[in-house]
């Protein structure tokens, strides 16, 4: 990270402040005394792309340094650069190039937040994250309010809502996030990012500790059964299995599932989606607005003539039969 701190957080200056960081020149310093930071925001690294970095570093050296600050003496938190110290570990070194910066704990997130935003190599599940994770620092809320807040800017656009939240201030900077970051409009973000946190837990786990790619997650997920998605899970990364490979086993471990166990799986989905549904109900600001309220009861209305209509057709037919 050079050229004023990521050209001042990558256009986001105006977002963040304008506080200029001091900024030192370029110091050699023992890898040993860089730490990482109890929360880093880079989750997967391709480990044949790091031992060809850490290659291209012993032979011309490090090209760009790496960016920390001072917590304490001869200690220095990574601020900037994870790869390229996880690179220069790899190539041994014992002395690297860095340039220290001043700032506090706020700034610092901050940084990382932008410049892992900045990769040429961020995988979906990544940018998605880290969004929301920019989001929330920015607004100082937690990230599933600004999920909550986002799914409203998205019904308010398409004219679903007759509450106007597009020119409050979450909205305006959330729309001016997206604009400076130039990878993806914040309606493209509802409509196609948000549905990857309904992943389930343990895909999402793997993703957050950089265990497997999204790509060979997502193929993962596909498997309903707990204990099958574990041990492919499990056998994808510990023997790297490549992509065509996994979808291979997914699609043999679908195939052999019987029918009634896929129905009790698709059961099972529906149920826990109608129960995540009751819980967004009971936090949802819908009741505040008496349009949404109405085409809320006619949809519970059409579900339980569904419900008593299929009850009903049920009860005539153990009837008969008996």
């Amino acid at each position: 990270m050079s050229e004023r701190t990521l050209d001042r957080l990558s256009g986001l200056d105006g977002l963040f402040g304008n506080d200029e960081d001091a900024t030192t020149q370029a110091s050699m310093f023992p890898i040993s005394q860089i730490i990482l930071p109890k929360s880093q925001p880079r989750r997967y690294f391709d480990q044949n792309k790091l031992e060809s970095l850490a290659n291209s570093i012993k032979e011309v050296g490090l090209l760009e340094p790496i960016v920390v600050r001072c917590i304490r003496e001869n200690t220095y938190e990574l601020v900037a650069g994870e790869r390229r110290l996880k690179a220069c570990q790899i190539a041994k070194l014992e002395n690297v190039a860095v340039n220290i910066i001043e700032c506090d704990n706020i700034t610092a997130s901050r940084i990382r937040l932008v410049e892992n935003l900045q990769r040429e190599d961020l995988n979906v599940y990544e940018e998605t994250i880290g969004i929301l994770e920019l989001l929330a620092m920015l607004l100082e809320i937690d990230q599933e309010t600004v999920v909550q807040h986002m799914y409203q800017m998205h019904h308010a656009y398409n004219g679903e809502t007759g509450h106007n939240v597009m020119s409050n201030k979450e909205s305006l900077t959330i729309q001016k996030v997206f604009t400076q970051l130039g990878k993806i409009t914040w309606q493209s973000f509802v409509s196609n990012r948000l549905p990857i946190l309904n992943l389930k837990d343990d895909i999402k786990a793997a993703l957050a500790e950089g265990k497997i790619e999204y790509t060979k997650a997502l193929a993962i997920s596909k498997i309903k059964d707990k204990e099958k998605r574990t041990e492919v899970l499990r056998q994808a990364i510990e023997e790297s299995l490549s992509l065509s490979k996994i979808k291979e086993i997914v699609k043999e471990i679908i195939q052999q599932s019987p029918k009634d166990e896929k129905n009790v799986s698709v059961k099972k989905q529906y149920q826990e989606k109608t129960s995540d549904i009751f819980k967004l109900l009971k936090k949802s600001k819908v009741w505040d607005d008496d349009k949404k309220v109405k085409q809320l009861m006619k949809s519970i209305g059409q579900i339980e003539k569904l419900l008593t209509e299929t009850d009903l057709t049920s009860e005539i037919e153990n009837d008969f039969n008996g």
